[in-house]
């Protein structure tokens, strides 16, 4: 079997667990929220149906591919034995999903290697808005696509008609250096956008809605498919200064834009 097939089936299974889980977490949404617990701070909530959602897939994973292994964000860690891992997060976006906002996202990726974004290699992804029901997908080599139409990143634009998305950590210390950064950078791009959901940023650049994303402190649920998402539609994924995308920070553009992005971030301290 080549990898290309091997990839197709990882992704047809993704894209059926998907859609299964964006229905629950619809669901679950038109029914009323409640928060479960808060994490790393007050505001870093999680809901029940985050919970319910991510055992869902769990579930659906382990009776279809019970030598895998698996990262999510709400149960943790399993080893496997296959070498694959699946990398999930079950509602991204949770203060948008939390106050009704219909910007949210089931995100279901499968990786090579360990869960680890400096060392993994991504073989499928796909980001469900159950809001929209817009499904981005992309496999390893095989491109990106919304929907059945294959995506691609937008053409190259100057820093000063780039139109940027970005996102904030939770603990306001961080918050506050981002907000810092952004002030510097607001007067030399032509707008920004901070949406609340990174993987949906991702996919956002993928099909030319943004013109390049940055953010730090995101964990490798968030953006395990997305990246992989942006990349096949042709987008430069990685960290600053030649790392790759990791905690410290996710950089996607096409390629000319994201260097000189990178660049102005890099000035202000980024």
């Amino acid at each position: 079997m080549t990898v290309e097939s091997t990839s197709g089936e990882l992704l047809a299974l993704a894209t059926e667990i998907a859609i299964e889980a964006g229905e629950l977490a619809r669901r679950r949404r038109s029914e009323g929220v409640q928060v479960a617990a808060s994490k790393s701070s007050l505001e870093d909530v999680v809901t029940l149906a985050d919970r319910e959602t991510e055992a869902l897939i769990r579930a659906r994973l382990s009776d279809a591919r019970p030598d895998d292994g698996f990262f999510g964000e709400e149960s943790g860690a399993g080893a496997g034995s296959s070498g694959l891992t699946w990398i999930v997060d079950p509602i991204d976006g949770t203060v948008n999903y939390l106050y009704g906002i219909p910007h949210y996202a089931v995100s279901i990726a499968v990786v090579e290697g360990e869960p680890d974004p400096a060392t993994w290699r991504a073989l499928a992804g796909v980001v469900i808005n159950p809001a929209s029901g817009e499904l981005f997908s992309a496999t390893d080599g095989g491109g990106a696509r919304l929907g059945d139409r294959p995506i691609t990143v937008a053409p190259p634009v100057e820093l000063s008609q780039a139109l940027v998305g970005t996102g904030f950590a939770y603990l306001a210390a961080i918050r506050a250096e981002q907000a810092a950064v952004l002030v510097g950078l607001i007067d030399q791009v032509r707008d920004i956008r901070r949406m609340g959901t990174a993987s949906l940023d991702l996919c956002a650049v993928a099909c030319g809605r943004l013109n390049a994303y940055y953010e730090r402190q995101l964990s490798p649920w968030d953006h395990a498919a997305g990246a992989l998402i942006a990349r096949e539609a042709g987008a430069r994924v990685g960290g600053l200064r030649g790392a790759a995308a990791s905690r410290e920070f996710v950089l996607a553009g096409e390629p000319t834009l994201a260097a000189r992005l990178e660049d102005a971030l890099i000035r202000l301290g980024a």
